[in-house]
């Protein structure tokens, strides 16, 4: 998922909300929106989406977390897009799925597999780390920002550095937890092998 992205605003301001951008014509950032933030271009199309540079991509920078650690960032905020907005941010180059349904009752139904898989990481990680990942991801605030909403009592500096460090645990905490769901999916996948029995005979059953 690492791809490679390049800066084409300056930040001025406060963030703005979240979303995707288009670098099409007529779906772009407004003028307002381009001085108040630091945009990047993931992809070198010239259709590639816009996306604000965060606080993920800082830790990243910084070595605080790790390239899957960010990977997991983006996964979970496809997914909180895709069930609250219902959008979906193809890759450049993306080839449509023909074999599959596009009607409107399986596009909700998918909508709500990808709002089970949130509520799976808020089961397992619990509602503090949903609230620092909606901070983080959708709303987009600078650790600054998120340290004055969740320890109003510290100053600014230190906040910032407790921020800091709760979100690259956080992080690393979600890769952690993504990477168990692909085990668990391998080992279902897998035909278990009986005791004593020779993997010719497990090749003779599943072939």
């Amino acid at each position: 998922m690492s791809t490679s992205h390049r800066q084409i605003s300056k930040k001025q301001g406060s963030v703005a909300s979240a979303g995707f951008l288009s670098t099409q014509a007529g779906c772009g950032p407004t003028p307002e929106r381009m001085a108040k933030s630091v945009f990047v271009t993931h992809g070198c199309g010239s259709d590639a989406p816009l996306r604000v540079l965060g606080t993920v991509q800082a830790l990243l920078t910084a070595r605080d977390i790790t390239q899957d650690a960010a990977n997991a960032a983006e996964r979970w905020y496809r997914d909180w897009v895709f069930a609250s907005v219902g959008h979906i941010e193809y890759a450049p180059g993306h080839t449509a799925n023909n074999l599959t349904r596009h009607d409107d009752v399986s596009w909700q139904m998918t909508r709500a597999h990808a709002a089970g898989r949130l509520s799976d990481v808020r089961h397992a990680l619990g509602l503090c780390a949903q609230v620092r990942l909606k901070l983080m991801l959708v709303d987009e605030l600078s650790f600054m920002q998120m340290g004055r909403v969740l320890f109003p009592h510290l100053s600014d500096a230190r906040s910032r550095l407790k921020v800091s460090a709760q979100c690259a645990m956080l992080l690393e905490q979600l890769e952690g937890f993504y990477a168990s769901l692909r085990r668990t999916r391998t080992t279902q996948a897998t035909p278990r092998r009986k005791q004593g029995e020779s993997p010719r005979v497990m090749e003779k059953k599943t072939g």
